[in-house]
């Protein structure tokens, strides 16, 4: 499909906020360079960024000869963004400014057994009021919540169609969430939620394509494909996870076997642990961030136990990612979540060992695998984004009124 007028300028418009945030203060010309487009499309783009109140006017450069240059910058102070992640094993909330500094945490454990629906909203309510009353932020300013949340995400209806680790069917959350919680609410899932951080902040900055591979309690792809986000038709692209690695392997939350994330993932991980060594101290039964960072501590001492389990992990891993690397010819293969974080460069090199053992030599020469970069949790912060262009584009539909007071509508951001 042919993309549209007015999907090219809303793209160059989160581009040019990208650069702002990115490099505040700038000047319209330094964002021309950087971007590719003219300077009066930049100039356009900055006016009506201006006119949102999601930047401002910060003085001028010094200048060698000629007019000076005028600078714009992120009005950081000009409202604040909510970042839910909502895991298998835990709610995460993050509240932001406007150039995406974290000013208040929240977690609460997601204990077995207590992912109902109803328990579930109760946690996120909790954390969001936690986090916007220790940043002595008032309700008013905040823009919007962007949720992350596992599994296959309808956006425009707020839905969790399927969620096969918690076994939710066509549960209608973001109305659940909104008689709880009065913010404008965006629903995604956490593939697109790191996609959209790297794509913003991260590795994937300035790449066309890149893959980025999420590594948790669920294992997915959030695809950066011709320089956005790929969603697929039903917003189902990037289940990664559960395409199958080993024929007739281990049994899925989805109902295949041999699944990627059966391998891979934070349970899959333990199962490794099991296979190798069954009553290794490192194995903490029911608790799945315990076993994962007391591996992490053992690979770093040189456990052999825990070298053993990096390297038969790395090497589905490996596998895994050549697959993508073939079938999508990225620029970059970044390795984000808690257990890529968990593990760290140990299980980076593992894995670019396992790749280049099964990728095809072309597409391999011309992909990075890295770690991510992103210092906070890149679900929230890509959440956090969501809320940030669902206001932007709320606020365009309006009459041009700052974004706070526009964008009262629940919907769905559009990276």
């Amino acid at each position: 499909m042919k993309r549209t007028s007015r999907d090219i300028r809303t793209a160059n418009r989160y581009e040019v906020l990208r650069r702002i945030i990115a490099g505040s203060p700038t000047s319209r010309q330094e964002l021309a360079a950087a971007t590719g487009l003219s300077l009066a499309t930049v100039a356009t783009l900055v006016g009506e960024l201006l006119g949102l109140g999601v930047i401002t006017e910060v003085g001028f450069e010094d200048s060698a000869g000629g007019r000076p240059r005028g600078l714009v910058a992120v009005d950081a102070a000009g409202g604040a963004l909510i970042g839910v992640d909502l895991a298998e094993t835990y709610v995460r909330v993050e509240l932001f400014d406007l150039a995406l500094n974290v000013l208040a945490r929240a977690e609460e454990e997601m204990r077995p057994g207590e992912n109902r629906p109803d328990r579930v909203v109760d946690q996120v309510a909790s954390a969001v009021g936690a986090v916007v009353e220790r940043a002595g932020v008032e309700s008013a300013r905040v823009l919007g919540a962007g949720v992350s949340v596992p599994g296959q995400v309808d956006r425009a209806t707020g839905v969790c169609a399927y969620a096969p680790n918690w076994d939710w069917h066509d549960v209608p959350l973001r109305d659940l969430l909104a008689e709880r919680i009065s913010h404008p609410l965006y629903l995604d899932n956490p593939l697109r939620a790191c996609a959209v951080a790297e794509l913003w902040f991260g590795a994937a900055r300035g790449c066309g394509d890149a893959v980025v591979v999420n590594l948790g309690t669920g294992v997915g792809a959030g695809l950066v494909l011709g320089g956005g986000v790929h969603r697929g038709v039903s917003d189902s692209a990037g289940e990664w996870g559960h395409t199958t690695l080993v024929l007739d392997g281990r049994p899925c939350h989805c109902g295949d076997r041999g699944c990627v994330e059966t391998y891979t993932g934070a349970p899959g991980i333990m199962l490794n642990l099991r296979e190798v060594s069954p009553h290794s101290p490192m194995l903490r039964p029911g608790d799945q961030t315990a076993t994962v960072d007391a591996l992490a501590r053992g690979v770093a001492a040189g456990d052999p136990v825990a070298v053993r389990v990096l390297e038969d992990t790395a090497r589905y891993v490996g596998a895994g990612i050549s697959g993508l690397i073939n079938l999508f010819n990225p620029e970059v293969v970044v390795l984000s979540s808690w257990v890529a974080a968990a593990f760290g460069e140990p299980l980076l090199d593992a894995v670019c060992e396992a790749v280049g053992r099964h990728a095809l030599r072309r597409p391999l020469a011309a992909a990075r695998i890295v770690l991510s970069p992103i210092p906070t949790d890149p679900v929230c912060l890509g959440a956090a984004t969501f809320a940030l262009e669902g206001a932007l584009r709320a606020a365009r539909k309006g009459s041009g009124s700052r974004p706070r007071t526009a964008a009262r509508a629940r919907g769905a951001g559009e990276p």
